[in-house]
């Protein structure tokens, strides 16, 4: 049998305020449930498929949010910023109020796919080492990138502080300069630091994909979506 929730628990478990707000926004008539409008902040509604709308913007239930953004540059992956903005600005506020993370950070001045979850378990998964989930990095170089630096960075290559060599999974070389390199680990500035041990410098760099989810063509810069089923799918194969 499907779950039901009272309309007032809905919208405050979906972040759009405390219980009170929520009750006060249902009694202005500013809801509408599955196309009708709702009054009645104790009237119950199953949550399986619920579309609604708040002050005339339409949502649909999610009990957990899984989503996706094409990060910009000079944002920060962090509630508590710095130096520049956060990228949960980005968001609607209704999520940000659901303590929504980013599954592993991105340097202020990179670019690209970022996953952000309200699912502990799922960011868990997402961020382990002992998971050893690959992400594609499109990496720019000051200098040009020649064979021997790729098989340096496949062979592996002695960073500052670690015990032992890290090494690529993957490098494609797609033009002189630019090449995608596939890690397993999420070690601190790891492309940045492994591409210096090679005598070179990081000029650009964005993640294009994270296990089997590349960064959609479509999604510009600045842009979230919700991921879908197919989405997750690609993630949860990973493991």
């Amino acid at each position: 049998m499907a779950k039901t929730l009272d309309l007032e628990r809905i919208l405050s478990k979906q972040g759009f305020g405390t219980r009170k707000q929520c009750r006060i926004m249902i009694f202005n008539e500013e809801i509408t449930v599955n196309g009708e409008m709702c009054d009645d902040p104790d009237a119950e509604f199953s949550l399986e498929n619920l579309s609604y709308t708040v002050k005339g913007e339409a949502w649909d239930y999610k009990e957990k949010s899984y989503l996706m953004m094409h990060k910009p540059a000079n944002y920060e992956c962090s509630h508590k910023t710095q130096h520049h903005p956060t990228i949960y600005s980005l968001l609607p506020h209704p999520l940000v109020e659901r303590d929504v993370q980013c599954i592993g950070r991105l340097d202020e001045d990179t670019t690209g796919l970022i996953l952000i979850s309200d699912d502990g378990q799922f960011i868990h998964k997402m961020s382990s080492p002992k998971h050893k989930v690959p992400k594609i990095y499109e990496v720019t170089c000051k200098h040009p990138v020649s064979e021997a630096n790729i098989h340096a960075l496949l062979g592996g290559v002695q960073l500052l502080d670690e015990p032992e060599t890290i090494a690529a999974l993957a490098v494609i070389q797609i033009s002189e300069r630019v090449i995608h390199m596939t890690l397993a680990e999420g070690k601190y500035h790891q492309v940045k630091r492994m591409v210096a041990a090679i005598s070179n410098r990081v000029e650009g760099l964005k993640r294009i994909q994270i296990g089997g989810l590349k960064l959609p063509d479509d999604l510009k810069v600045g842009e979230w979506r919700w991921l879908s089923a197919d989405d997750i799918g690609k993630l949860v194969s990973t493991f």
